[in-house]
C-alpha cells in the first residue's frame, strides 16, 4: 500500500481561464492561468491597486473536478494562496503580506508597478524588510467575469490596470 495520496490533477480544464473577481473587502483583481506553472495578474483596487505581474511562477493543483488551488511566493516576500471554485464562481484568497507592505510603517506604494521591470528593487525592499510578523488577509471573492483565453496568451494581461478601456471591469457573465 502506497503512503502517497492520489488526487485528480487534470489542469487542462483550468489552464487558460481569465478571471475578474471582487473580494468582500472591495479589492478587485484580475487573474489568468497562463499555463500549469505560471500565472499573470492585475490588481485594480485594494492595498496595492495598480500593481501587475506577468510570468509569476506558481504551484497549481486540482482539488476536485471544479476546484483548483494556486500558490506562489513573490519577489516582495508576499505569499499568495488562491482557491478557485468554478461551479460556485468564488475565490478564497489568502495573502501573506510582509510588514514592509501592510504593517506599521507600511509602504505598499513601492510595489505598485509592473513588477517584472523592477525585480531587483522588489528583492531589495523585501531584504530591507521588515518581514515579520506577516499580515495575513483571508477573504472570499465573487467571480464576476470568467472566460477561456487559451494557454500562454500574451494579450490577456498585457498592460497596466489604468490603461484599460472604460467599462472593462464591469463586464459580467
Amino acid at each position: 500500500m502506497s503512503d502517497q495520496l492520489s488526487l485528480p490533477n487534470d489542469l487542462s480544464a483550468f489552464v487558460g481561464h481569465h478571471f475578474i473577481y471582487t473580494y468582500a473587502n472591495g479589492w478587485r483583481y484580475e487573474w489568468y492561468a497562463r499555463n500549469e506553472t505560471t500565472c499573470d495578474y492585475r490588481i485594480h483596487q485594494g492595498l496595492v491597486g495598480g500593481r501587475w505581474v506577468t510570468g509569476q511562477k506558481m504551484s497549481l493543483v486540482q482539488l476536485s473536478p471544479d476546484t483548483y488551488k494556486a500558490d506562489w511566493h513573490e519577489p516582495t516576500g508576499t505569499c499568495v494562496s488562491l482557491y478557485f471554485d468554478l461551479s460556485r464562481r468564488l475565490v478564497h484568497g489568502t495573502i501573506f503580506f510582509p510588514q514592509w507592505i501592510a504593517g506599521d510603517g507600511q509602504h505598499p506604494e513601492k510595489t505598485i508597478c509592473y513588477q517584472n521591470d523592477f525585480i531587483d528593487d522588489m528583492h531589495r525592499f523585501r531584504d530591507e524588510g521588515p518581514a515579520y510578523p506577516y499580515v495575513v488577509i483571508p477573504e472570499f471573492a465573487k467571480i464576476t467575469f470568467l472566460e477561456q483565453r487559451g494557454r500562454d496568451n500574451d494579450e490577456v494581461i498585457d498592460r497596466a490596470p489604468g490603461q484599460l478601456p472604460d467599462g472593462y471591469l464591469d463586464r459580467t457573465n
